[in-house]
């Protein structure tokens, strides 16, 4: 990570603001803050921040409507940061491109750990194809794949299924988003695909009992963990 990274603080309550520069600043993030929508977008243009911290609900225009709309042209890590805590919710902002999702009211210490592992995982995702976590070994250029030292064949939809898995370590992937990378838009509702799938997957990887590598968020979708 950059030794004093830029974070953009996108949340038009004063108190909350001011709440992030005081946990922020004396960890060496420069920051800086938009009370509106239409403001965090010009902010995101004019700074180029290295991850940007979202509120979803925004005096002139949703906070998802923010998020697709600066993902349109930026691949910036983007945590949301809101009191809306419905599954619906979440879903809705991880499918909408947001990296990870924070309820308020939030502890500081989980704040930065999950700020620090969204950095991360953007710098990681712009090195070597390689994606290492205990013992699983995947090598997406190869398109091989080692747990416990043993190759582990799969089936070409099962590799499809910990590519895309893979590709967003470490945050959720939900339903829809791996249905539809792996079977196509027309099966985003067919879950029982999902289910059947990462079983067959965790039967294969997770070989080592003390292991395990695919986390289930209830409701949500999966996570492969990175080991963090």
């Amino acid at each position: 990570m950059k030794p004093n990274p830029i974070v953009l603080v996108i949340d038009d309550e004063a108190a909350i603001r001011r709440l992030l520069r005081a946990a922020l600043e004396p960890q060496n993030y420069q920051v800086c803050e938009a009370e509106t929508g239409q403001l965090g977008l010009q902010e995101a243009v004019g700074r180029r921040p290295d991850v940007v911290i979202l509120d979803l609900g925004l005096p002139d225009m949703d906070g998802l409507t923010v998020l697709k709309r600066l993902r349109e042209w930026s691949q910036t890590p983007v945590l949301v940061l809101t009191v809306r805590d419905r599954e619906a919710d979440k879903v809705a902002a991880l499918d909408s491109g947001a990296d990870d999702y924070l309820t308020k009211p939030f502890g500081t210490a989980e704040l930065l750990a999950r700020l620090r592992a969204v950095q991360r995982r953007a710098a990681e995702a712009r090195e070597e194809p390689v994606f290492v976590s205990g013992s699983l070994t995947v090598d997406l250029a190869a398109r091989t794949v080692t747990a416990s030292k043993q190759e582990v064949h799969l089936t070409a939809t099962e590799y499809a299924l910990l590519h895309e898995l893979v590709r967003h370590a470490g945050k959720v992937v939900t339903h829809r988003q791996l249905l539809r990378a792996v079977w196509g838009p027309n099966a985003e509702s067919q879950s029982q695909y999902l289910r059947v799938y990462i079983t067959h997957l965790r039967k294969k990887l997770e070989t080592d009992p003390e292991q395990k590598f695919i986390r289930t968020e209830p409701g949500i979708g999966y996570r492969l963990l990175t080991g963090e």
